[in-house]
């Protein structure tokens, strides 16, 4: 058997990476034109995917563009940061060993980096400092990648993923001000910058009082056409000899709100289950098997909320547009107008719903439909 044409839970390939034709050429040009951009979105709507897509291109065609891409998921401290942030940008620009042995002492004035080699001196090696040198010279490093651009004669893209979890540093807030003085100065240096935390990237790059406000372009992404899916699907299921009709195809995107990562989960749980030709009877089973695969962890979420918050969500599935409306308060026991706004804070700064033209919905559209069966016994093939 052929593998899934559908990919998700990790960064997709090219050929599973569908339409973003828009969004691919303005981040490109955004990014070789030497525009700071930050790029926000809800979680799993595949920023990673197309920061990726966007980088290989550069490489491709941009010899005297270096590329670097570091994931601050893990980062826990600013210590940390910045010696991840040095070890990668100094690969990024060196494709020998001994070039990063020279480079981590030709580059650096006061700091005195310390080299560690893995098995393997190509591909892996590690770089430390002195916390107490780090905290006084810090800049070196924040600026290092400009250092070696003008030293190369050559341009840096720097792709931060998962930036927001710089926030949980415990002097982030001293820490954010270092790096938006010294980035902002860079000529040959650009930064896409992207997380999974929506809200928490938001507030740091589209607040007035925050430090990084106005730092590039706020590129927002948007969720694929309905068109767009129903042809990746079409063509996902014809490249391994199965098939699906345009509009048995369209009822995938339709029950998952074109969510990318969701369609492509679907959409590869209804091809796992055709054998040639699939239909809603295909896409039944296969949503019922997704549901249940995330029950454990959609029971999770509705344990860890209060009984209020759990009615504001019922309120949310109804498309309650005034939840401190007095028919409102009383259908949903809701609590009290205060009770309103601190759950929808709450539940909004965890990702579980978010305002889409004022209208909140579910950021999670497999539980949104987990959710409507559980509290209201709602069939998901009749809404």
């Amino acid at each position: 058997m052929k593998d899934t044409p559908f990919i998700y839970g990790t960064t997709v390939s090219i050929y599973s990476f569908t339409n973003r034709e828009n969004e691919t050429k303005y981040l490109y040009r955004n990014l070789t034109d030497g525009i700071n951009t930050m790029l926000i979105s809800p979680r799993r709507w595949g920023k990673s995917s197309l920061v990726e897509k966007v980088v290989k291109e550069i490489n491709r065609k941009e010899k005297g563009i270096k590329t670097v891409v570091i994931d601050l998921f893990s980062v826990s401290t600013e210590e940390e940061f910045l010696e991840t942030l040095a070890r990668e940008v100094i690969k990024g620009t060196s494709t020998k060993w001994q070039d990063w042995v020279v480079a981590s002492k030709e580059f650096f004035k006061a700091l005195v980096p310390k080299l560690t080699f893995g098995i393997d001196p190509h591909s892996d090696f590690s770089l430390s400092f002195d916390w107490n040198d780090l905290k006084k010279h810090g800049d070196e490093i924040l600026n290092l990648a400009e250092t070696i651009s003008k030293k190369k004669k050559i341009k840096m893209i720097i792709c931060l993923d998962e930036f927001q979890n710089l926030s949980n540093f415990p002097h982030y807030a001293q820490f954010e001000k270092k790096m938006r003085a010294v980035w902002q100065r860079q000529n040959l240096v650009t930064y896409c910058i992207y997380g999974s935390k929506r809200h928490m990237m938001t507030e740091i790059f589209n607040s007035p009082s925050k430090p990084f406000y106005r730092f590039g372009d706020l590129m927002l992404l948007q969720k694929i056409e309905t068109k767009k899916w129903i042809s990746f699907i079409s063509k996902g299921f014809a490249s391994t000899g199965k098939s699906i009709l345009p509009e048995v195809a369209a009822i995938i995107p339709q029950l998952m709100k074109n969510h990318p990562w969701y369609v492509q989960q679907l959409s590869h749980y209804t091809w796992n289950l055709t054998t040639k030709k699939a239909t809603i009877t295909e896409i039944s089973s296969a949503l019922k098997e997704l549901l249940n695969a995330n029950t454990p962890l959609y029971q999770k979420e509705v344990e860890s909320i209060s009984l209020t918050q759990l009615n504001l969500l019922k309120a949310v599935v109804k498309m309650v547009t005034q939840f401190t409306s007095t028919e409102a308060m009383r259908t949903f026991a809701l609590g009290t107008p205060r009770n309103v706004s601190k759950n929808k804070t709450t539940l909004t700064q965890n990702d579980i719903i978010h305002e889409i033209n004022g209208q909140f919905e579910f950021v999670d559209p497999a539980f949104e439909l987990w959710f409507r069966k559980q509290y209201f016994n709602e069939d998901p093939f009749q809404f």
